[in-house]
């Protein structure tokens, strides 16, 4: 059975570790919309406590479809979305599951939409509509759902951070935490997870088991002061992270961790920034702790860069296609990344800096 943890305060939520530098405040939508189908769930009730708890607008829809998102203008549209929360039921076709290499086996979905503010947002052209942040009310029936697709022989790896930002989420939720235990019950799955936030307190004491891996997408100043709105510092993801890897005995969560860096950018002196990046991932983690590392370069589609230029009009975010190499799928779909010899610098620097500064850890991809 889902269990049901409500926090008695926004205080509460907000408890800052010793140390832990200054994070960002949790997102708090402005409106908070429930289907009908999503208050028949019982996870959609129990998001419907925690949200009461937190004092938060909440509006009951009769029927099951969102209306009133669209503004005079994109980004209008967009303001309005980003401050909404629709707590709606997953549809059927999210549960017949996909692959998601080389993240993980598979991908299934807590929510879609995110509460940051990232102007290369990898959701740009990925979602339909306007960007409202969808909270799925049938955990059970999302989770129930996955045992089909366990391999015998095998540990099958889940990633949970494709649509969403799930730490971002999870004071309002809880759904985060419901799958850690989940997993912790489940010897041939492990779950991934992503995040850019650094509210971690209400996940050191799960029974996770080991099979859950945390990971923190982290960058270099210069990147993440411009382009990270909305998002917890660098600095405090880093020790959320820290809080995570450590036992549970010194007070942590004693979970296997990750880092993915993302999305890499050769800016100017970007070997310089990207040194003083690994100096404080170095400073974080200073104790031994299972570790991996995932690598990821900017890149952008014709379609993503409209709907993101749409959103930020004013971004100086690097997307001129004249300078890239094209990358087509096997679709037929085009992306713009970098150029094979600023690929080949960037990937010899990163494996170097990894294998040298973390001579233990894993490096499994880098695209």
């Amino acid at each position: 059975m889902l269990s049901t943890i409500i926090p008695e305060s926004i205080a509460q939520l907000n408890h800052s570790n010793k140390l832990a530098p200054k994070s960002t405040q949790l997102w708090m939508p402005e409106r908070v919309l429930f289907t009908p189908d999503a208050l028949a769930e019982s996870w959609g009730q129990q998001i419907l406590n925690r949200v009461k708890g937190l004092g938060l607008p909440i509006e009951e829809l009769p029927r099951n479809r969102l209306t009133g998102l669209k503004g005079d203008d994109d980004r209008e549209t967009y303001n309005t979305a980003k401050r909404t929360l629709a707590v709606v039921t997953a549809p059927a076709s999210d549960l017949k599951l996909s692959p998601i290499p080389p993240s993980a086996d598979w991908q299934f979905h807590l929510a879609k939409g995110c509460p940051a503010h990232c102007q290369y947002c990898y959701l740009a052209g990925s979602l339909a509509g306007p960007p409202v942040i969808r909270a799925y009310a049938n955990l059970p029936q999302i989770l129930d759902n996955l045992a089909a697709y366990e391999q015998v022989g095998s540990v099958t790896t889940y990633e949970v951070s494709c649509y969403t930002d799930p730490l971002g989420i999870e004071h309002l939720t809880g759904s985060l935490a419901e799958c850690i235990r989940y997993f912790g019950t489940r010897s041939a799955a492990g779950l991934r997870w992503v995040s850019k936030f650094d509210a971690v307190d209400g996940l050191l004491d799960l029974p996770h088991n080991g099979r859950t891996r945390c990971r923190m997408s982290v960058n270099t100043a210069p990147i993440s002061q411009r382009f990270e709105g909305g998002t917890a510092p660098v600095a405090a993801r880093l020790q959320a992270l820290r809080r995570l890897a450590l036992p549970q005995a010194q007070g942590g969560g004693g979970y296997p961790v990750g880092v993915v860096i993302a999305p890499i950018m050769p800016i100017a002196d970007w070997e310089l920034h990207y040194d003083r990046l690994f100096d404080d991932l170095s400073e974080a983690l200073d104790f031994d702790c299972d570790l991996t590392f995932e690598l990821i370069s900017h890149r952008f589609t014709p379609g993503s860069k409209d709907v993101l230029l749409s959103w930020y009009p004013n971004t100086k975010l690097e997307m001129d296609e004249a300078t890239r190499s094209v990358k087509r799928n096997k679709f037929g779909g085009t992306k713009y990344v970098y150029d094979a010899q600023t690929m080949k610098s960037l990937r010899r620097y990163f494996e170097g800096e990894i294998a040298h500064r973390f001579p233990h850890a894993r490096l499994l991809y880098w695209t």
